[in-house]
Formats: C-alpha cells, structure tokens, sequence
C-alpha cells in the first residue's frame, strides 16, 4: 500500500487553567480539523466514502507523558489514525484560579499538525474493473 499526502493542517490550542496537557492537546487538534475540507477525496479522487484514509496527529506539548493518546485520537473524525506525541508547545505564567485548579498557575500551549494521506493503491473496483493507481475519477480525453 502506497501513501500520498493530500493535505496538512496545523492547530494551535490552550489550557488556560489547569495545565491540563490533554485538554490543551484536544483542543489543538480540533482546532486543524475545523479548518480542513477534504471534498477532493471525494470529489477529485472518486472515493464514495473516506476509505484508504490516513490521518497522522504530531502534537508538541510540555510534558507529553500527561496526554491522553485516546482522547486525543477521538478527536480526529475520519480514516486510520495515529498520533506522535513530543515535548514542545509552551507553558507561561498564568493566574492561579482555585475553583478550577488549586495550585495551578501556568497557561499550557499546545500545537498540532495532521497529515491526512490517501492509499493510491486501492486495486480492482468491486465491479472487476480495475481503478486508477491514484483512485483518481478524471478521465482522459
């Protein structure tokens, strides 16, 4: 199976008050996929679903050991997903708000990066024909 990207998105996220580094995770990855459309899958490449889709999550975080990969996955909402966690982002001082973490002070700042690739190897249609090896629906003329 062969991967090509078709796009990247970047995300950027916060924890205000908790440096809680999941939420702020959460947060940086809903943020890239809010501003991705990926009609072309459907659309350029022929594809009636998002089948032989691939999502691949980079997230930076301070303390990247405190994130919750699961969460963090079930924010992306399409095709095979996979996540790589590294130190990075950023935490700033903050303000300490006990209702919401007693303790707590510092703004934790997290960025995001998915890569969303298609597999261009999808091999015979279920009609015996056999598709493009880009799954494109252009047609020569």
């Amino acid at each position: 199976m062969a991967l090509k990207r078709f796009a990247i998105e970047l995300g950027y996220a916060a924890d205000l008050h908790g440096e809680d580094m999941t939420k702020a995770a959460v947060r940086a990855v809903r943020d890239a996929v809010s501003r991705i459309c990926l009609c072309g899958i459907v659309e350029i490449c022929g594809r009636d679903q998002f089948q032989g889709v691939h999502v691949h999550a980079d997230v930076a975080v301070p303390n990247p050991d405190g994130v919750d990969r699961d969460a963090v996955l079930a924010c992306i909402p399409i095709g095979e997903k996979t996540l790589t966690l590294t130190s990075g982002g950023m935490s700033v001082p903050g303000i300490e708000v006990p209702c919401f973490a007693p303790g707590v002070s510092n703004i934790v700042v997290a960025c995001a990066a998915l890569t969303v690739s298609i597999e261009t190897d999808l091999g015979a249609g279920t009609d015996g024909s056999e598709k493009q090896a880009c799954g494109c629906a252009a047609k020569a003329i």
